[in-house]
């Protein structure tokens, strides 16, 4: 069996993990493997390269992707779809297993649907694909968050500053949520739940009432501002897939507070470090289990297919389900974190 592998989407830690363990298990059934360059861009490029067990040495703990990565929508324009669809051909893969978000497993759903084989991973720091408890890459952008809160704890307490932390999580607060009550965040602001901004200082007021002189908020990038009705966006271009450049929350709200309290207030966006470096070792095994469940699916002829977590067992899903709908936070996560805001 020829397989095809591909990394489409923002990058995380964990995807060589999964790359590393297609590629080895997939050598114990005799496959072989091509690696589809920069995500479906490679497909329409014939951009290539060969996946071997000597290729895949000591990629378990290093970040990014070796076979690069892209927002390319192949189905975007005619002539590239017709250039996927050739290649496929020509390359005369048996499968391909895309590793990524909902807009790489999207392509996937509708490959499948055109007759092509295709076996989905799930992908994205986000944590916001259905059909799985779990997508790695989430693990590893908590643990910076918690370990950036702890470092800006010491020094927002030392000036009796007001800290507004930006991160990333699209329309979903999973990393906002995680991130914040394990950084022990006074105030976090998500997606689900448009926040105002009144509220908010009188959260940082009262504690200063209290004798608290500092607050730490943590802004997921797309939390909904009621005054604006929206979230905030860095400019209105969109992407491939129709999306905006989420950003800019933690800015304005950081003045805002200043603003309206008289509390010096700073903000900080972590953005891309949430992506980079080593995953962490639960990523490390989720993302191995991944690969080797998704390579066995492709084995056993069970396409159309995502491989997903459920409690602590790996199962598959179809790809319909999983890029259905976001997933967003559920209302029982936040109010636990809540017990702790003020």
């Amino acid at each position: 069996m020829h397989i095809g592998i591909l990394t489409g989407g923002g990058d995380c830690p964990g995807l060589n993990a999964v790359i590393r363990a297609c590629v080895k298990r997939g050598h114990q059934l005799g496959c072989e493997f091509t690696g589809i360059k920069d995500g479906w861009k490679g497909l329409i490029d014939l951009s290539t390269m060969p996946l071997t067990n000597e290729s895949i040495g000591g990629l378990l703990p290093r970040g990014g992707t070796i076979l690069g990565t892209s927002r390319t929508n192949p189905f975007k324009k005619s002539e590239d779809e017709k250039k996927l669809m050739e290649n496929i051909k020509k390359l005369k893969l048996d499968c391909i297993i895309g590793i990524g978000g909902d807009d790489t497993l999207g392509v996937c759903a509708k490959l499948y649907k055109a007759g092509v084989n295709t076996v989905g991973v799930p992908k994205t720091i986000d944590n916001d694909l259905s059909g799985t408890d779990f997508t790695f890459g989430f693990d590893t952008a908590v643990s910076m968050v918690t370990d950036a809160l702890d470092r800006l704890h010491t020094t927002t307490e030392a000036h009796h500053r007001v800290m507004v932390v930006e991160v990333m999580g699209r329309h979903a607060g999973w990393i906002a949520v995680y991130g914040g009550i394990a950084g022990g965040a006074d105030i976090i602001l998500i997606p689900e739940i448009p926040f105002d901004v009144e509220e908010v200082t009188k959260v940082v007021q009262r504690r200063k009432a209290e004798g608290k002189n500092f607050s730490i908020i943590v802004a997921a990038e797309g939390a909904c501002l009621k005054e604006l009705g929206g979230v905030i966006a860095k400019d209105t271009a969109v992407d491939a897939f129709g999306h905006v450049r989420l950003g800019g929350v933690g800015e304005f709200l950081a003045k805002e507070v200043e603003k309206r309290t008289g509390i010096e207030s700073r903000h900080v966006v972590l953005g891309h470090l949430q992506r980079g470096g080593s995953p962490t070792a639960y990523d490390r095994v989720l993302a191995t289990r991944y690969g080797v469940a998704a390579v066995e699916l492709a084995h056993e002829g069970k396409f159309g297919r995502m491989v997903a977590l459920r409690g602590t067992a790996i199962v598959d899903v179809s790809l319909d389900e999983a890029t259905g709908k976001s997933k967003t936070v559920d209302a029982e996560l936040f109010r636990i974190a809540s017990v702790f805001f003020g």
